[in-house]
Order: C-alpha cells, then structure tokens, then sequence
C-alpha cells in the first residue's frame, strides 16, 4: 500500500487531536486506571496546542512539525512528530496510526518520514520517551532498531 506522508496544516489540528485521543483510549483503556487515560487525552489532545504548533512551521531543530496521512477522502489516519532539540539528538514527540488502520506500514511510513527530517537536521541518534517498559508501542519501536528498553529507547540514523 502506497502512502503519502505531508506536513500538516492548519485544518488538520482538529483531526490530529481527535486521532491521538483515539490511540490513547484504544492503547491504554483496560491497563491504565480511567482517570489516567483521561489525565493523558487531556495532556496530549489539546486541540489549541496541537493548533498552536500546526501554524509552526517545520524546520526549527526544536520543533520539526506535525506530519500526517491521510485517505482520498481526507480522513486522518496518521501523525507523527518531532525535532531535534539537542545537537545530534531527535527526538519523537507523537507517533500514531487509527488502530483500524494498524499493520499497514503507515507507521513504519511516518517514522521514516520524520527520520529523513530529523537527519536533515543533523540528528545521529534518535530517541523516544515511552510511559513505562510495557507501553504498547515498545514493540514496533523495537522493530524498527530502537534498542535500550525501558522509557527513552534509542537507536542510530
């Protein structure tokens, strides 16, 4: 399956904000207590945040942008982001697939999308913060070389 990976826009912070409460209610509802999992929604969906940094434009180490995939139709059904904010160190911020949308490489996509990004900026290694050693997306990180366990895997670019 062939997909286009985009920077986002301004239209897109709604759709982004909705997609990532999604994947955290699918993710962690069952393994994480309720109010948890409306603690992170609330944290990491804010719609004006997410608007705030659509309107960034990509390109500032610190703050590479939000990249997204979407359907002929225009639904939303990835987004990543990230930056390079120390020298040689990128860093992933937000990585994400619709789970109806799962096991069709648009996460593998995304992240070689803002892995070519992030080299542009200089970065070697690159990293990502999970929420503990069991984070359901441990596994497609380690997949993909990311090595370390635990809450900050790494690997080289």
């Amino acid at each position: 399956m062939s997909v286009d990976v985009r920077s986002a826009a301004a239209v897109d912070a709604a759709p982004i904000s909705q997609l990532l409460a999604t994947v955290i209610r699918h993710s962690w509802t069952g393994v994480l207590a309720d109010d948890e999992v409306a603690r992170l929604v609330g944290t990491n969906c804010s719609l004006p945040r997410i608007a705030a940094e659509t309107g960034i434009p990509g390109g500032a180490p610190g703050w590479l942008g939000w990249l997204v995939v979407a359907e002929p139709d225009g639904r939303v059904v990835g987004a990543a982001a990230g930056g390079v904010p120390g020298p040689g160190q990128g860093e992933i911020y937000a990585l994400c697939t619709a789970p109806d949308r799962r096991r069709r490489g648009l996460g593998s996509t995304l992240l070689g999308a803002l892995t070519d990004r992030m080299r542009l900026h200089r970065a070697r290694t690159q990293r990502v913060t999970l929420r503990s050693d069991d984070d359901p997306a441990l596994p497609f990180f380690t997949a993909h070389g990311f090595t370390n366990g635990g809450r900050r895997p790494v690997r080289i670019v």
